[in-house]
């Protein structure tokens, strides 16, 4: 799998979820990650904990939330 249970991810939220107040981006491979809370930050690139996995006849969806200590990721600068 590319992300397990627990894990911090970064991912780019790029629209809203069907529940009010997700936000949902897709992983390389096109993996959709649903973000609770995460339709503020729609338009930016978010640090996310994996709560769960759906396996559906369309792929693999990964469900998370918001990492409240560090929401943004940080990037060197070049």
């Amino acid at each position: 799998p590319p992300v397990l249970w627990g894990d911090r991810i970064t991912v780019m939220l790029v629209k809203e979820g069907e529940e009010p107040g997700q936000g949902v981006g897709y992983l390389d491979d096109g993996t959709m990650v649903v973000v609770d809370m995460g339709k503020r930050f729609i338009g930016n690139e978010v640090n996310a904990i994996v709560d769960s996995f759906l396996q559906t006849s369309a792929g693999r969806m990964v469900f998370g939330r918001i990492d409240s200590k560090n929401p943004s990721p940080t990037h060197a600068a070049p």
